[in-house]
């Protein structure tokens, strides 16, 4: 399935790939704006242009991908971002997820693989905007609004990014029951791998440190299986 008028923003510094993938992607049916460097892909994002989806090269000149996609949250918490980056490079996969992006493509890469993970962004960033307004959820002294991504209590209050948000809310639907990890890494991120779960522990990390203020709230670690929110009364 693909999204025609779905804009997409590609940032590569490689002339010959981000020509190959910019052609297949405006077959596809997307329009793609493309900047062969960080700068003047920064320069667009300051100048207010918004984007349905976003693919960052990580090694970019002028300005990398790790900035720019921090420049990028600050102004829309809710665009999905794909880095592209290198095989060998482990700690920029983790980095990357825990400043905010969505999923991550090994290099070399097939077109196939890429338009899949657009699809699937595309079609969950559809289904979050057509939510309906729930009540907030009590969580001890919290009040939790998962569709405006707020963590609320007593003056304290503290803007979730997505995927805390969706953590946060899948811990609390199994409330005081163990939750696996690859549970949690398949249902919010859509697959289980280590770079994924090194992810989902700084989240873990994250979401200790908003709730640190009602000390009946714990996310306990059950070593080699998952999680256990538990909330005593």
């Amino acid at each position: 399935m693909t999204h025609p008028k779905a804009t997409l923003l590609y940032v590569e510094d490689d002339e010959s790939l981000s020509f190959v993938t910019r052609d297949n992607l405006e077959l596809s049916g997307y329009e793609v704006t493309y900047c062969e460097d960080g700068r003047k892909a920064m320069d667009l994002i300051g100048s207010g242009q918004k984007f349905d989806l976003c693919i960052l090269d990580v090694m970019l000149p002028e300005v990398d991908g790790f900035t720019l996609a921090q420049e990028i949250r600050k102004r829309d918490d809710q665009v999905p971002i794909i880095f592209l980056t290198a095989k060998s490079m482990k700690q920029d996969k983790i980095h990357g997820l825990t400043i905010g992006a969505d999923d991550y493509i090994t290099k070399p890469f097939s077109i196939e693989e890429l338009l899949l993970k657009i699809d699937i962004f595309l079609r969950r960033t559809k289904y979050s905007s057509m939510l309906k307004p729930g009540a907030p959820i009590s969580i001890g002294t919290y009040q939790f609004d998962y569709k405006n991504l707020s963590l609320t209590s007593d003056g304290y209050a503290e803007t979730l990014t997505i995927k805390e948000a969706e953590l946060l809310k899948l811990l609390n639907e199994h409330r005081n029951q163990v939750v696996k990890r690859s549970f949690i890494l398949e249902t919010i991120w859509g697959k289980d791998d280590y770079f994924l779960g090194r992810s989902l522990d700084v989240f873990i990390s994250r979401l200790r440190k908003y709730l640190s203020l009602d000390d009946r709230i714990k996310i306990e670690n059950i070593h080699g299986v998952g999680f256990k929110f538990r909330v005593d009364e």
